[in-house]
């Protein structure tokens, strides 16, 4: 495949949907940074895509104010701008009671959800409006626990629900930098993170039920299609999800 022109950033690109949406970007010929706190998972990123001369390992501690600097900064120095940012990194707690969640449980949620998920788009207003063409496209990773909690999942949801509200934010304050922002919610992907699905997760009526889940590749095309709009067009909100996941309706 020919090179394509665009550069992307991918956080939480070691593993799980970022790794699956930089496996896609490189497979489309993107140029992609790809940043996650341990360098060894970004590198063998780089190695299974077969295009690791396309990719640039970044270990970044989304949380630091500083590392995010240097992560966009890197970029820029190896690929010239940045066209793409897909802010994926995320966290969660262990299914413990809400009575029961640790203020240090809470905060690391936040810091890395939220707080890290604005310092990581508050870089890429930096790059983009300042770059020529200006511009570029934001995609956060919002979770359909943006709208919709699960049990027990309080500090979570309630960073998902402010990435929401993040997405809007930034969408009206990116139009007069050509900056297009949206935001992917995605339901029950195949990854480390879902695997209780496929054993029985509880529900709100307090049943556990295994859940259907989807191959985590679908994220990555989901992202290139988002991606492939011209910039005049933008994707604000797209949810993909497993078809018959109990998420529409009452469960």
């Amino acid at each position: 495949m020919e090179n394509h022109p665009k550069v992307a950033i991918v956080t939480g690109a070691g593993s799980g949907i970022g790794r699956a949406v930089a496996l896609a970007l490189l497979a489309a010929g993107y140029r992609v940074a790809l940043a996650g706190r341990r360098a060894e998972p970004l590198h063998a990123v780089a190695l299974e895509s077969g295009a690791a001369e396309r990719a640039l390992a970044v270990p970044t501690d989304v949380t630091d104010a500083a590392a995010v600097q240097a992560l966009f900064d890197a970029t820029v120095a190896q690929f010239g701008r940045v066209d793409l940012l897909f802010n994926n990194a995320g966290t969660g707690t262990p299914a413990v009671l809400l009575e029961d969640l640790s203020l240090a449980q809470w905060q690391s949620v936040v810091n890395v959800n939220f707080t890290g998920m604005f310092l990581c788009i508050q870089q890429a207003f930096r790059v983009m409006k300042a770059q020529s063409p200006q511009g570029g496209r934001i995609i956060n990773n919002g979770s359909i626990s943006s709208t919709t909690p699960r049990p027990n999942s309080i500090a979570y949801t309630s960073t998902k629900h402010g990435v929401r509200g993040m997405t809007k934010a930034a969408a009206l304050d990116g139009r007069k930098y050509n900056i297009a922002v949206g935001q992917i919610d995605i339901g029950n992907a195949a990854t480390d993170m879902t695997k209780r699905m496929t054993t029985g997760i509880l529900q709100p009526n307090g049943e556990m039920v295994v859940e259907p889940v989807m191959d985590v590749a679908i994220v990555g095309k989901s992202v290139l299609y988002m991606d492939s709009l011209p910039p005049e067009a933008n994707v604000l909100f797209h949810t993909v999800m497993a078809t018959k996941m109990p998420f529409v309706g009452r469960g």
